[in-house]
C-alpha cells in the first residue's frame, strides 16, 4: 500500500537471520525494561508525517511517538523514562530481534508474512490506514462516482495501482488512470492539475495536502480501496508483554468511550461515573497487578497522552495541520471500526 524505503532489503536481511531469531520468555521483556530503567522505542532517521516527526526544537511527536510515550508512562509512571531510538524502515525488525528495541511502533502494517515468518507478534491495531483519493475542490465531487471522464494520478507498479484497476472495473467508472514511475512524480502531476485526483495512502495524501499553501483547495473523497492495520510489533514468546501493549491501546479507547480526557481525568478518578472508569483509573484496585504495573497506570497514561481521540486529533486529525478526517479510525459508536476489549 504505502511505499516503504528499503523494505525488500529489510525482509531479505530478516529472513537471513531467521534461524537465530531472539525470542522473549514470558514476562522477560517487562522485567528487563524495569531493570534497565528505560523503555527503548522507535523514532526514525526521517519524518513520516502524522506518525513520527521532529519539530524545530528537536522534539519528536506523532501517533507512534505518543504510543511510545503511553507504554513508557504505563510502566514507569512517567514518559521521562522513554528512550527514542532513531531507526530506518529497514532496521526496525533486526533491531527488535537483537533486543535493541523493546517495541516497534513505526507505522508498521500487520501482515501474515511478518506474523508467521519473522518471529514477531503484533498488538491489536491502533490505527487503520486507508488507501483513498484526494481531488481538487473546484471539481465539486465527493466520490469517484461523480468523476466520469476524469483522471487519477498514481505511482505505477504498486499494489495500489492493481487495486485501483479492479475498483474501477468493478464499479464501471469511466476514469483514466495516469501512472508515473515514482509517487513524488504522481503527486507533482496532481498539484500541476494534470490529473483530477490522486490515489495514495490517506495519511500520505493528508501530508501532501498540508504542504500546499491552500489546504482547503483539496478534498478527501469517500472511496476506500484498501485498509491496512497498523500495530505494535514485539518479539514472539512473551505474551505478557503483548498483553501490556494491547491494554495500553485499549485504555486510550476505553477512556474515549467513557468521556475521560487528559483535561478531566483527575475529576473522573475522584468521582468515577461508572465501575469501568473506576477500574480504569485505579480508583478501584485490580488492573495493575494483572500486568505487573501499578493500579494507576492507565490514569497516568491518559493524563500524559490523552485518550484515543485526543491522540488522533492532535497528531493527524482536526487539531493538526493535516486535518485528516478520522473516518474508520473512529470508535464503532461514531461509524468507525474500533472497539476496546471489556475491562472487568
Amino acid at each position: 500500500m504505502k511505499s516503504i524505503v528499503g523494505l525488500g532489503l529489510a525482509f531479505a536481511a530478516i529472513v537471513a537471520l531467521a534461524p537465530n531469531q531472539a525470542s522473549a520468555g514470558q514476562g522477560d521483556t517487562l522485567k528487563a525494561v524495569q531493570q534497565r530503567g528505560v523503555l527503548n522505542c522507535t523514532s526514525a532517521d526521517g519524518n513520516f508525517e502524522g506518525f513520527f516527526e521532529v519539530d524545530a526544537q528537536g522534539k519528536w511527536h506523532g501517533i507512534d511517538i505518543d504510543y511510545c510515550r503511553a507504554v513508557a508512562t504505563a510502566i514507569f509512571g512517567s514518559e521521562d523514562k522513554l528512550k527514542l531510538i532513531p531507526i530506518s524502515w529497514a532496521q526496525r525488525f533486526p533491531a527488535l530481534q537483537s533486543g535493541d528495541l523493546d517495541l516497534v511502533i513505526h507505522a508498521t502494517g500487520w501482515t501474515m508474512s511478518r506474523d508467521t515468518e519473522l518471529g514477531i507478534q503484533f498488538s491489536n491495531p491502533y490505527f487503520v490506514g486507508a488507501t483513498g483519493f484526494m481531488a481538487h475542490k473546484d471539481l465539486n465531487v465527493k466520490s469517484l462516482s461523480e468523476m466520469s471522464g476524469g483522471t487519477i494520478c498514481i505511482a505505477g507498479g504498486t499494489s495500489t495501482e492493481k487495486q485501483l484497476s479492479d475498483y474501477l472495473k468493478q464499479h464501471k467508472y469511466d476514469i483514466k488512470v495516469v501512472t508515473f514511475e515514482k509517487n513524488t512524480e504522481a503527486r507533482e502531476a496532481y498539484f500541476a492539475n494534470r490529473c483530477d485526483a490522486y490515489a495514495e495512502w490517506a495519511p500520505v495524501l493528508a501530508a501532501a495536502r498540508a504542504s500546499t499553501a491552500h489546504i482547503e483547495d483539496h478534498v478527501m473523497l469517500t472511496d476506500t480501496l484498501a485498509l491496512e492495520p497498523e500495530s505494535i510489533a514485539m518479539r514472539q514468546g512473551d505474551d505478557s508483554w503483548v498483553d501490556l501493549a494491547n491494554w495500553v491501546i485499549a485504555a486510550t479507547q476505553i477512556a474515549e468511550e467513557n468521556g475521560v480526557t487528559s483535561a478531566n481525568v483527575d475529576q473522573m478518578k475522584a468521582n468515577p461515573p461508572n465501575t469501568t472508569v473506576g477500574k480504569l483509573l485505579g480508583a478501584t484496585p485490580g488492573i495493575g497487578k494483572r500486568l505487573g504495573l501499578s493500579d494507576d497506570w492507565a490514569y497516568k497514561v491518559i493524563k500524559t497522552v490523552g485518550n484515543s481521540e485526543e491522540i488522533y486529533n492532535r497528531d493527524i486529525g482536526e487539531n493538526s495541520r493535516y486535518k485528516l478526517p478520522r473516518g474508520l479510525n473512529s470508535p464503532w459508536q461514531k461509524g468507525g471500526v474500533f472497539y476496546p476489549p471489556i475491562l472487568d
